[in-house]
């Protein structure tokens, strides 16, 4: 066998596997039109992680319906993190082109430009490193999921999923660890501070009163009036 040829089976390979791969990521997002997801792997990465250190320790994790997280949450998780979300398609260009600019500038990744399907999609899926070869195929997990699950279930999942703190991931598990009741019962300016909390949840959850924290609460409160929720 030739060394071309070899290569050329080695290549054919690989592709076989990414395809694989990509067909067990579509067989999930199928199955989750009908059945909440369990975990995702960011939830069992911070879960091995917080193990490490404690053999015994457990997430805060509680799925509630859509219809028992309140609407002032989903307004101000719109307002702060994707604006457009009804809008659009899973990408955000204008913001992925700021944000392009923003790591051309640094040399380095450190801004996103995620909308929450992209969120959901690294969230779901995916480790925490930033790298281009990730946010390819963030991309296309996001286009699976914009094209099989309708808005309503993206943000139900997205609501249920992401973190919130040092172990704690989704609305209702969030709503008891920083306010003791429940996600429906959630009022105005606990969901804007909350929404302002995601981009940097461990942080926040060890510095609740942080000046940025507080600024960016008032900013997006201001703003929920006008987010359109599916």
């Amino acid at each position: 066998m030739t060394l071309l040829r070899l290569l050329g089976r080695l290549l054919l390979a690989l592709i076989l596997l990414v395809l694989l791969y990509q067909l067990w990521i579509l067989g999930h997002v199928i199955w989750w039109r009908d059945h909440n997801p369990s975990a995702t792997a960011f939830m069992d990465q911070q879960l091995s992680a917080l193990q490490d250190s404690d053999p015994d320790a457990r997430l805060q994790h509680e799925w509630v319906p859509y219809a028992k997280i309140s609407p002032h949450l989903k307004r101000a998780l719109v307002a702060g993190e994707d604006a457009k979300f009804l809008d659009h398609e899973g990408f955000d260009w204008e913001g992925i082109q700021t944000a392009w600019e923003k790591n051309q500038k640094k040399g380095r990744i450190s801004a996103g430009g995620s909308t929450i399907s992209q969120q959901l999609a690294k969230n779901l899926f995916l480790n925490g490193k930033r790298s281009y070869l990730r946010k390819i195929q963030e991309a296309a997990i996001t286009l699976m999921l914009e094209a099989i699950l309708d808005k309503r279930r993206i943000f139900e999942i997205y609501l249920n999923v992401i973190e919130w703190g040092n172990g704690v991931f989704g609305a209702e598990a969030a709503a008891r660890h920083y306010y003791q009741t429940s996600a429906a019962a959630l009022g105005t300016g606990q969901s804007a501070k909350l929404a302002a909390m995601v981009p940097r949840p461990r942080f926040y959850d060890k510095n609740r009163n942080a000046r940025g924290l507080l600024r960016k609460a008032a900013i997006i409160q201001r703003r929920m009036t006008y987010a359109d929720i599916p």
